[in-house]
C-alpha cells in the first residue's frame, strides 16, 4: 500500500511534498517527488515486492515517468516475456514491468494486466498525462481539478485538498489520458451467460478462488490473515492453510461482551493449524476512535463506518503488535453471489442488476473500507474474490442458478468446497452475519446510542436540513455526516449515497442498513 500523486501545476517540490505525505501512513518507508516536465510525480513507499532501494518510484524509462500503487500478478512471467525483447530490470518490484508494457502497447497496457493497482505515466515525449485504475477499484484513486482548470490525482482524498475544488473517485477500469476518461474493462457485464451443470460451476468456482489465493501469497514482506469466522475469510485462509509450508497467521475481533464470531474464528483456525491472535475491544475503543476512522475513510456512509470500526481497530493491533505488512481479506464475495437482502430479489434479471450495481460501486464501499482499514495501518490488503478471472466467470454465471434456491444464502460456493473438507460443516454452511453484527451487536447499538444522546430531536430535524445531497436520515447518519464535514468539506460527491438494501423490493423497504432488520435475518450471526 502506497501513495500516488501527481500534480500538473505550480507548487514547489516542498509543496507538493507536504501533499504526498498529507496521508503518511500510506507510505511510512521513503517518498519521493520528480518535477517530469509536464507536473509533478510523488510516491510514498510501502515495501512489499523488491523491497531493495533501487524498487524505490518513480520508475524512470527512455524519458517516462510512472508511479504504481498496485500488486502485478504474473509479473515475473511478463518480466522474462519483455527481458526476451531486450528490457532490463533493476530490481524486484513487480510495478517496474509498467513502462516496458507502455513502451510495448501503448494505452492497451491496462488489457495485459492482472492486477489490484492505480497508476499514474507521464509521457514528455508524446506530451500525454496517463492515469488508470483496476477494474474492482480495489487500490483507490481519486481526481479532481483547480480552478484554473489543472487535474490532479491521488491515492486519497486527503492529499488532494487544497489542489482541487471537487474530489472525485477514478472510475475503476478506465484511463484517463490527456482530458479524456477511457473504458478498458467494464467486470460488471458479463460477455456471455453460463448454462452449465452445478457440478461443472462449482468446480471453476473451486479452482479459480483458489488459484486467486494462491497468486496473492507471493510477498517478500511479512503477511497475516484477517479471520472473521464467517465463510468468505474462512475459506480464504482454509485455501492457504492447505498449500503453506508453515501455518499461517490469523487474526479475528469482537467486542468484551457478545463477540458472535469469535468462536467460530477460532474453530475457523484450529482446523486448519492456524497461528491465532484475538482481540477484544470495548465500547470505549469504539467511541473514541470513531472520528479517526471517518476521517481515514472519507465517507459518511453508515455501513461502511459500522463495519470499519472492528476492521480499522483489529489492523491497528497487527500494526502495534507483529512485524506484518500484507492481510489477505475476504470481500467482494457478497457483490458475486449475494447478501441476505437479495433473497428478496423478484427475478433472476433483478438479481443480477443488483449484483452489477454492487460490483460497480465496490470501490465506494467494501473495498474502500478495506483499504482503508489497512493502510491506516500501513498495510496492504490482497483480496482474492477480487481476482479478475474469478469476478468475470462468477458474473457469467446464470444469474437463476446464483438465487437462494436452497434457503442457503451463497449457495454454489459452500458447494464448490464441500468434498475437500477445508472448514467444518458448521463453519462452511453457517448462516452469514454482517461484519459490524459480528463483531458484537452491540458495537452497533453502542454507536446508534452516542448519535441518540448528542442530539436532541429538535436539533437533529434542524441539522439535517442544510445537506442536500444524500441527507441524513437517523441521529447516526447526521453524526457521521457531521465528522466527514470537518476533514471533507462540500466533498460528500465522493459516495454514491447509502449504501442500503434495493428499497424497490418487497421485504428491503427498511431504514437501516443492516441485515438485522430484514425478515430472512434467522439464525445469521448466532
Amino acid at each position: 500500500m502506497c501513495t500516488i500523486l501527481y500534480y500538473g501545476g505550480q507548487l514547489s517540490a516542498a509543496q507538493v511534498h507536504a501533499h504526498l505525505m498529507a496521508a503518511p501512513h500510506r507510505g511510512p518507508d521513503g517518498a519521493r517527488v520528480l518535477d517530469t516536465g509536464l507536473g509533478w510525480l510523488g510516491f510514498a513507499r510501502l515495501a512489499i515486492m523488491g523491497l531493495e532501494e533501487s524498487g524505490m518510484q518513480p520508475f524512470v524509462q527512455n524519458g517516462c515517468m510512472a508511479v504504481c500503487n498496485g500488486e502485478i500478478y504474473g509479473f515475473r512471467r511478463l518480466k522474462e516475456e519483455l527481458f526476451q525483447r531486450g528490457y532490463r530490470f533493476l530490481s524486484g518490484s513487480d510495478c517496474e514491468v509498467l513502462l516496458p508494457l507502455y513502451q510495448e502497447y501503448g494505452l492497451e497496457m491496462f488489457r495485459h494486466l492482472d492486477a489490484e493497482f492505480a497508476c499514474v505515466i507521464v509521457d514528455p515525449n508524446n506530451n500525454r498525462v496517463i492515469a488508470a485504475r483496476d477494474p474492482i477499484g480495489i487500490r483507490p484513486l481519486y481526481y479532481g481539478y483547480s480552478s484554473d482548470g489543472i487535474i490532479s490525482f491521488a491515492s486519497e482524498p486527503q492529499n488532494l485538498l487544497g489542489l482541487v475544488q471537487t474530489i472525485l473517485p477514478f472510475p475503476p477500469g478506465r484511463y484517463y489520458c490527456n482530458g479524456t476518461f477511457h473504458t478498458y474493462a467494464n467486470v460488471s457485464q458479463a460477455e456471455r451467460f453460463i448454462h452449465e451443470d452445478e457440478a461443472v460451476v462449482t468446480a471453476q468456482i473451486h479452482d479459480l478462488l483458489t488459484k486467486a489465493v494462491l497468486k496473492r501469497l507471493d510477498s517478500d514482506a511479512p503477511l497475516g490473515f484477517l479471520l472473521s469466522g464467517g465463510l468468505d475469510s474462512s475459506l480464504v485462509c482454509a485455501i492457504a492453510a492447505k498449500h503453506s509450508t508453515k501455518p499461517i497467521r490469523t487474526f479475528a475481533i469482537g467486542m468484551e461482551h457478545d463477540a458472535i464470531d469469535l468462536k467460530y474464528a477460532a474453530q475457523t483456525a484450529a482446523h486448519i493449524g492456524a497461528e491465532h491472535t484475538e482481540i477484544i475491544i470495548t465500547r470505549e475503543d469504539v467511541l473514541s476512535h470513531l472520528e479517526e476512522v471517518i476521517r481515514a475513510l472519507a465517507t459518511y456512509d453508515i455501513t461502511t463506518i459500522r463495519a470499519s470500526m472492528g476492521m480499522y481497530l483489529l489492523c491497528k493491533a497487527i500494526h502495534e503488535q507483529t512485524d506484518l505488512k500484507v492481510l489477505l481479506t475476504g470481500e467482494v464475495s457478497d457483490e458475486l453471489f449475494g447478501y441476505k437482502y437479495t433473497d428478496f430479489a423478484p427475478d433472476a434479471p433483478s438479481f443480477y442488476a443488483e449484483s452489477q450495481k454492487r460490483v460497480r460501486e465496490l470501490h465506494a464501499y467494501d473495498v474502500l473500507r478495506a483499504d482503508r482499514c489497512l493502510a491506516a495501518n500501513s498495510l496492504e490488503a490482497r483480496v482474492p474474490f477480487g481476482d479478475l478471472d474469478f469476478v468475470r466467470y462468477v458474473m457469467s454465471i446464470d444469474p437463476y442458478q446464483k438465487m437462494n434456491h436452497h434457503q442457503k444464502g451463497k449457495y454454489l460456493l459452500r458447494k464448490a468446497f464441500e468434498n475437500d473438507h477445508l472448514l467444518p460443516d458448521e463453519i462452511l454452511w453457517r448462516e452469514k452475519a454482517a461484519f459490524s453484527d459480528a463483531v458484537g451487536h452491540s458495537l452497533v447499538d453502542d454507536l446508534k446510542q452516542y448519535a441518540e444522546e448528542t442530539y436532541t430531536d429538535e436539533e437533529f430535524s434542524k441539522l439535517c436540513l442544510q445537506y442536500d445531497d444524500a441527507a441524513p436520515f437517523t441521529k447516526e447518519s447526521l453524526l457521521y455526516r457531521e465528522i466527514f464535514e470537518r476533514y471533507y468539506p462540500g466533498q460528500s460527491g465522493m459516495i454514491p449515497g447509502f449504501w442500503m438494501p434495493n428499497q424497490a423490493w418487497e421485504g428491503c423497504r427498511v431504514n437501516d442498513p443492516s441485515a438485522r432488520v430484514l425478515s430472512n435475518y434467522g439464525a445469521s450471526g448466532q
